[in-house]
């Protein structure tokens, strides 16, 4: 008997590029795997550019570059945070509606997934201006990709039909998707 082979390891760079190229595979290969490096590292790098995309960080920083930057540390904690919790409040839904998911891999792909979907968006909102054509239309499709992805993950996590991972994701997406893609008055 051939002893078996130990799976390789899933690195932060190949799970979220894997991600846009080839999501079934990533989601199954990450199946029961915590990607916590991953999850902080892509929610703090997401807002830091969300922050840079802030015209009220640069006017922080003509005043004191210290307190701007205080000011986007405190932004990332708050913001890494939240993304946690509405991992768990997806990984709650989803063993409400008869999942049967890890916790540690379920909250921290949901927000790989979420953030990873929304950094085309965030690249061209720190270079653009938020109201723009271009910025809009990579929100709703980052939106799209990343509320698709988030039914596929919980899908496979907790052998969950369609209609019910939907279920899982759809109020902690559309809360994210109001707020942070689509904040008031933008």
């Amino acid at each position: 008997m051939r002893p078996r082979r130990a799976p390789r390891k899933l690195l932060w760079h190949r799970l979220i590029f894997g991600l846009w190229f080839r999501p079934v595979e990533v989601l199954d290969e990450a199946r029961d795997r915590s990607v916590w490096g991953a999850a902080a590292f892509l929610c703090l790098l997401c807002g830091a550019l969300g922050t840079l995309g802030n015209d009220s960080f640069w006017e922080g920083w003509r005043v004191g570059p210290g307190q701007a930057l205080e000011a986007m540390a405190l932004a990332d904690g708050v913001l890494l945070l939240a993304s946690l919790l509405l991992g768990v409040a997806t990984q709650a839904i989803a063993r409400r509606l008869g999942g049967n998911g890890k916790f540690g891999p379920t909250v921290t792909l949901f927000v790989v997934i979420f953030w990873a979907t929304d950094l085309p968006r965030l690249a061209l909102d720190a270079c653009l201006p938020g109201d723009s054509y271009p910025v809009r239309a990579a929100a709703w499709i980052t939106s799209a990709f990343g509320y698709a992805f988030a039914a596929l993950l919980i899908r496979g996590q907790h052998h969950l039909p369609t209609h019910k991972a939907v279920a899982a994701v759809s109020v902690q997406m559309l809360a994210a998707v109001a707020l942070l893609k689509f904040p008031p008055g933008a």
